[in-house]
């Protein structure tokens, strides 16, 4: 795990994680937001929906994007601002997602950074799209 302040941090920068979801993740996000949605939690429901099986909340996936910018890039002490985000295809117990996150720009007048946040699947599919805004570390800069 590292940490980079606003100076430290170039475009093109990047970092990822990766994680399998399990049955265990998906009920304890439930259990913790209240997210009791059948399509997450009722094998039955499920099989009647689109995706013909429960499939992981959309917000469990995007936390990977949190442990990104939190713990690597740019790392502990990160202010999360803002998050845009686009669900492309859904995530089963037993993916294996990687979040992905890269510095595409750097906004000098506040000392923020935007990045490219992404999700795939262990199949190379992107299964969320987006941006970030966030407040990287301060250090004596």
């Amino acid at each position: 795990m590292s940490s980079y302040s606003y100076n430290e941090l170039k475009v093109g920068d990047r970092a990822e994680v990766s994680k399998t979801i399990s049955e265990t993740d998906i009920y304890l996000f439930a259990g913790i937001t209240g997210d009791m949605n059948p399509a997450h939690v009722n094998e039955e429901y499920a099989k009647g929906t689109a995706f013909g099986k429960r499939i992981a909340h959309g917000m469990l996936v995007c936390g990977l994007i949190s442990n990104v910018l939190g713990n690597y890039l740019p790392g502990h002490g990160t202010i999360y601002m803002r998050q845009s985000v686009t669900f492309l295809a859904p995530v089963y117990m037993g993916d294996t997602i990687t979040a992905r996150v890269e510095v595409i720009e750097k906004r000098d007048e506040k000392k923020r950074v935007l990045l490219k946040t992404s999700c795939m699947n262990q199949k190379g599919e992107v299964v969320i799209d987006g941006e970030a805004l966030v407040s990287p570390p301060r250090k004596q800069d």
